[in-house]
């Protein structure tokens, strides 16, 4: 697989300006929209990671910034869980007028409280949104939207990362979609251990290709 081209992008509605890089391999299947956690954002090292792999594998990738630079300072916005969603709308509805995109499924990949965004956003507007997947993630953060999610959805969170282990847990119960899972062993709520993120970007891939590839 050759190199993804990747390049800025600036998705705009009014005043608001959110700022973006898109990688777009040769013959992609499928986007992922990145959902960063924390008031992290599109220059996160981890998910900077996976997308690479994801685009080894074919799998076109946005990694935006869902706040703007002003808003990363009010931590309430870092944690407004229904603002991030409204963002990932957004960049849904930018993915699908886009002349690159437009005929891609997509996909969200969400982090930490990135994940409750991704789950939201999901069950709000399912349309073309064909898998979800959760690293080290707060489900739980969207709570009364889970059993409204029809995207199939993998839950991933570290051996060692005990609380948020039993968030998931709760969450997985209350998914009705199609669903998995997986604790990866020794690993910490960062999956900065030796080989950790390797197999979160492994399973990520694997359940993207499942999805994003299958004929409807």
């Amino acid at each position: 697989m050759t190199a993804a081209h990747e390049h800025p992008v600036v998705i705009t509605e009014g005043k608001l300006a959110l700022e973006g890089i898109l990688g777009l391999p040769a013959g992609a299947s499928g986007v992922v929209v990145f959902a960063h956690g924390s008031g992290s954002g599109r220059f996160s090292p981890r998910n900077n990671f996976v997308a690479r792999r994801l685009q080894q594998n074919g799998l076109a990738t946005l990694l935006l910034d869902l706040l703007t630079p002003e808003e990363a300072e009010d931590r309430r916005k870092v944690f407004d869980i229904d603002l991030l969603a409204d963002r990932l709308l957004l960049s849904k509805t930018w993915l699908e007028g886009e002349p690159k995109t437009k005929n891609l499924r997509i996909g969200y990949f969400g982090a930490s409280t990135g994940a409750g965004a991704a789950l939201q956003a999901a069950a709000r507007e399912p349309a073309n949104i064909n898998a979800v997947v959760s690293r080290g993630g707060r489900p739980d953060l969207a709570e009364p939207y889970l059993d409204r999610v029809t995207a199939p959805t993998l839950l991933i969170v570290g051996g060692y990362d005990e609380p948020v282990i039993e968030m998931n847990q709760a969450a997985y119960e209350l998914l009705t979609c199609e669903k998995q899972l997986i604790i990866v062993p020794g690993a910490t709520h960062l999956f900065e251990e030796p080989g950790t993120l390797e197999q979160v970007a492994d399973h990520a891939c694997k359940w993207f290709q499942a999805y994003l590839n299958r004929v409807v």
